[in-house]
C-alpha cells in the first residue's frame, strides 16, 4: 500500500511495507469494530420513556467475557505483530550480509558528504571518489554503508530504501542496503541539526552495471586530470 506513494527501491523495503500493511488492517480491523459497537450501544441502550437505567457491576461470567474475549484477542494480534516486527529488524539491522562494496556516509552541516570506492572497488584507498550531495550506486549490490556525522545529530534518510539511521557524532555505524530499482531519489536529514537543516537535501542515483562504471571511469579520469595539473613541488 505504501508502495502507491513512495517507491520501494531496497531489498528490505517490502518487508517493512508488508509490516506497516499488516499493523494498518490489524489496528484498523479494532477500530472499527470497536467504534461500531460503541455507537450500537449507544443507539440500542438510549434512554426510552419508563424505561429505567440498569446498574450493571460486570461481575458475572456471562459479562466478563464481553471483556477478556476482544482482550485475549487482541493480544494475539499483538504477539503476530510483534513476531514480524523482530523479524524484520533482525534481517535490516542485525544480520549483516556479504558486501559487495561499501560506502562512506558523512553527515555535516550542512550537507551529505560520499565517499565511493574508485577502480579497485575499495573505500580509503587513493582512487576513492568522494561526492557531496549525491550518492551513487549500482543496482542489485549488496553495499554496506559506514556512517559518521561531524558536528551535530543527523540522521541519513532515504525513503525508497526504506531506511532512517542517525549519524551520531564520534561514532561509525555500519549497515547495508541493496537496491534493486533504478533511478533518483531524495536523501534527506531526518533528525533537527540546526538552522540549515531543511537545506541539506542530498539524491541517490541508482544505475545499471554499465552506467556506473562509466561515472567510475569518468570520475577516476578527472582526478588524474586534477592530479597531473597540480605543480609538482621543488
Amino acid at each position: 500500500m505504501i508502495e502507491h506513494y513512495v517507491v520501494a527501491a531496497s531489498s528490505y523495503a517490502r518487508d517493512i511495507d508488508g509490516l506497516f500493511d499488516l499493523i494498518f488492517w490489524l489496528v484498523g480491523f479494532w477500530f472499527l469494530l470497536a467504534e461500531g459497537v460503541f455507537f450500537y450501544l449507544i443507539f440500542r441502550f438510549r434512554a426510552k420513556k419508563d424505561v429505567k437505567g440498569e446498574y450493571i457491576t460486570g461481575e458475572k461470567k456471562s459479562e466478563m467475557r464481553w471483556i477478556s474475549w476482544p482482550h485475549y484477542l487482541v493480544l494475539a494480534c499483538d504477539v503476530v505483530i510483534v513476531i514480524m516486527a523482530v523479524r524484520v529488524w533482525m534481517d535490516v539491522k542485525q544480520e549483516l550480509p556479504q558486501a559487495d562494496a561499501t560506502v562512506r556516509v558523512i553527515g555535516q552541516q550542512w550537507a551529505w558528504a560520499f565517499v565511493h570506492p574508485g577502480a579497485d572497488g575499495k573505500i580509503d584507498t587513493a582512487d576513492d571518489i568522494e561526492t557531496v550531495d549525491e550518492l551513487r550506486l549500482e543496482v542489485g549490490k549488496t553495499y554496506h554503508y559506514r556512517l559518521s556525522a561531524r558536528d551535530v545529530l543527523h540522521s541519513f534518510s532515504v525513503p525508497v530504501f526504506r531506511l532512517k539511521q542517525d549519524a551520531i557524532p564520534g561514532r561509525e555505524i555500519v549497515g547495508w542496503f541493496k537496491p534493486i530499482k533504478t533511478g533518483t531519489y531524495d536523501i534527506q536529514c531526518a533528525e533537527m541539526c540546526g538552522i540549515g537543516h531543511a537545506l541539506m537535501p542530498a539524491r541517490v542515483v541508482i544505475e545499471d552495471a554499465a552506467q556506473h562504471a562509466a561515472w567510475v571511469a569518468e570520475q577516476s579520469q578527472h582526478q588524474v586530470a586534477s592530479l597531473s595539473a597540480k605543480p609538482s613541488a621543488e
